[in-house]
């Protein structure tokens, strides 16, 4: 009977992958629900970073003084634990002991590219050099005020984001596959900044203006924050390894139909066909937007991308890499007018 064994072994694949999901999204959920219990009032905020995390992206936070940044970055960063490189084939095992779950950079002018990445060290005891890891070796970095340090050290970050790997005197060390860059620049204070360029802005998935959070969620910021303080540095819910495992299963299992790429596709081109548009966003941008997807859904329970997926994320993924032309201010207005058309296609292409 080869063919009812061939339908046994279909159904077990499929209840295999199911459970592999399953599991994949209460990883997502347990880090998530961590988070929540340290930032207050920033839910979306938090989602959004675990998405960029769970697409191996990184986020660029435009926000101002004490809104929480450090707090959601250090949160995530001690919610996952070591649990790692226990195969020996790991390209990061060597560097894991130099690997922190969370590390923080202020970005200043005078800061060097090697106070980023490491140096070598001369060794007297042994007459030979040895490289110093810099704080860029962490699962969770918060690149603190990015745009206040010089573009030679804004371009030491660009190998570390793209290839995860930092070269240094012509020799290449290997980053964490978790390594995770939260990033954050001052809009109000632009005196002695340096805009990071467009190479830059495009090694971050997201880019995300926050706001004041509510009366009622600043409220419970004051009465928490002593609780808050005692449990920070508690144990971590999840780690390393189950992460990397939830990233590739829900690459696996999280379908992206052909009607959500063709809208991704119709929109883009809606895009740099508007006249109020002076710089179209590429297409390299749409294959970063797919995981994200898939972690969006993931999140949210489904095994399938959906139109909410692409409302939530794309004006996050191409609100920085768009180019207005000059006079234009109204990003969410040219986002909402040349999305309606191709979402509303997708609509009744679903329900046909």
């Amino acid at each position: 009977m080869p063919e009812l064994a061939s339908l046994e072994t279909g159904s077990a694949n499929s209840a295999g992958g199911e459970a592999s999901l399953t599991a994949a999204i209460g990883v997502l959920h347990r880090l998530r629900d961590a988070v929540r219990g340290q930032v207050i009032g920033r839910d979306e905020m938090i989602e959004l970073a675990i998405i960029a995390l769970t697409a191996d992206g990184h986020v660029l936070l435009e926000d101002f003084p004490g809104s929480g940044k450090t707090t959601l970055a250090k949160a995530i960063g001690e919610a996952i634990g070591d649990g790692q490189h226990e195969k020996d084939n790991d390209p990061g095992r060597e560097a894991a002991h130099f690997i922190a779950p969370f590390r923080r950079i202020q970005f200043t002018p005078d800061l060097l590219p090697s106070d980023v990445t490491g140096a070598p060290i001369f060794d007297s005891a042994s007459n030979a050099f040895h490289f110093r890891h810099g704080p860029v070796f962490a699962h969770v970095l918060l690149a603190d005020e990015i745009n206040r340090t010089s573009p030679k050290v804004q371009s030491a970050m660009l190998e570390a984001m793209g290839e995860k790997q930092v070269t240094v005197d012509n020799a290449t060390y290997p980053l964490d596959a978790l390594f995770f860059v939260i990033a954050t620049q001052n809009p109000l204070d632009l005196v002695g900044t340096y805009p990071l360029p467009v190479p830059q802005l495009d090694r971050f998935l997201f880019k995300i203006t926050m706001a004041h959070i509510d009366r009622q969620a600043e409220l419970e910021v004051l009465d928490t924050w002593r609780d808050r303080r005692d449990n920070s540095g508690g144990a971590p819910v999840v780690s390393r390894n189950e992460i990397l495992a939830a990233r590739a299963t829900i690459d696996r299992e999280v379908a992206i139909a052909d009607a959500i790429k063709s809208t991704l596709v119709d929109i883009s081109r809606n895009l740099r066909a508007d006249e109020r548009v002076l710089q179209g966003n590429s297409t390299r941008s749409l294959v970063l937007m797919l995981p994200a997807l898939q972690a969006a859904a993931a999140l949210r329970g489904r095994d399938f991308v959906s139109a909410e997926d692409i409302e939530l994320l794309l004006p996050r993924v191409l609100g920085h890499r768009l180019e207005l032309t000059p006079g234009v201010a109204d990003l969410g207005r040219i986002l909402h007018d040349n999305m309606r058309e191709p979402l509303e296609r997708l609509a009744k292409s679903t329900l046909a």
